[in-house]
């Protein structure tokens, strides 16, 4: 199993001398963890391929090209796409995305009995089985009904935290994965904004070396969610803290085998 990061940033734009796309995580070449700007450098072949969307939470750096996926390949495909999410999330979708006013609801189209879209309601701890592969929603806390999730294969795991502020039950989930290699966590605010951090459901430098404490498991630390005009002086602050070359930043293109 491959995992390729199509966006990592907590923004857009091309002003640091590469392009900025937001989170989206792709699995081989048809499971989507997340659904952000990274999903529009896809050709219409790939995004065709996609058969399963699975969302951390709804905010819009998450979901940004969901609707364009399903709309520019919806026509190409022979079954529905399927978008895996807690009920929480789920619910926001129907209310204010797929409502007919922002975006039809591919639910209904081209008819309620052959739609290009289905939701399917995740449970955090209850897997999700797909051929060899598993992919496990975990606790966190954020602002609105979220997620992290496992991607596991049978020797290995990733743990994708998607958007957190400080959980000691996403650590001790991750605490029990016996073949984890990898974390992608989230880090999206300088040390100077803590206060906004913490009231936004995010982390700061300091608040990412006080949850790397509660892991007791050997892992490859990535941090992920960085906002796109502070990168440098956050991953020096994270350095500072937990010490250099414990973590590494996260990188678009980067490809993980597991």
């Amino acid at each position: 199993m491959k995992v390729r990061v199509l966006g990592c940033s907590g923004g857009i734009g091309n002003g640091t001398g590469e392009p900025l796309r937001t989170t989206a995580l792709l699995v081989d070449d048809d499971i989507l963890i997340d659904c952000g700007t990274g999903v529009g450098d896809l050709g219409i072949a790939e995004l065709a391929r996609i058969d399963h969307v699975f969302l951390t939470h709804a905010h819009f750096d998450h979901i940004a090209c969901l609707p364009m996926l399903i709309d520019t390949a919806g026509d190409l495909r022979d079954r529905p796409l399927t978008v895996h999410a807690t009920e929480g999330t789920l619910d926001i979708l129907r209310a204010h995305v797929f409502n007919w006013s922002i975006w039809p609801d591919f639910r209904q189209i081209p008819s309620p009995a052959a739609p290009c879209m289905r939701f399917d309601a995740i449970d955090v701890g209850a897997a999700i089985a797909l051929g060899e592969r598993s992919i496990t929603p975990l606790p966190v806390a954020h602002t609105v009904p979220a997620v992290a999730f496992q991607v596991a294969s049978a020797g290995a795991s990733l743990v994708f935290s998607g958007d957190t502020g400080p959980c000691a039950e996403l650590w001790a989930a991750i605490d029990r994965i016996d073949n984890l290699r990898y974390v992608m966590i989230e880090t999206s605010y300088p040390e100077a904004e803590r206060a906004l951090a913490l009231a936004s459901g995010h982390l700061c430098p300091g608040m990412l070396a006080e949850e790397l404490a509660r892991l007791r498991r050997p892992a490859e630390i990535f941090i992920t969610h960085l906002k796109p005009t502070q990168p440098d002086q956050i991953m020096a602050e994270i350095e500072a803290r937990v010490g250099p070359g414990r973590v590494r930043r996260l990188q678009a293109q980067q490809v993980f085998e597991l």
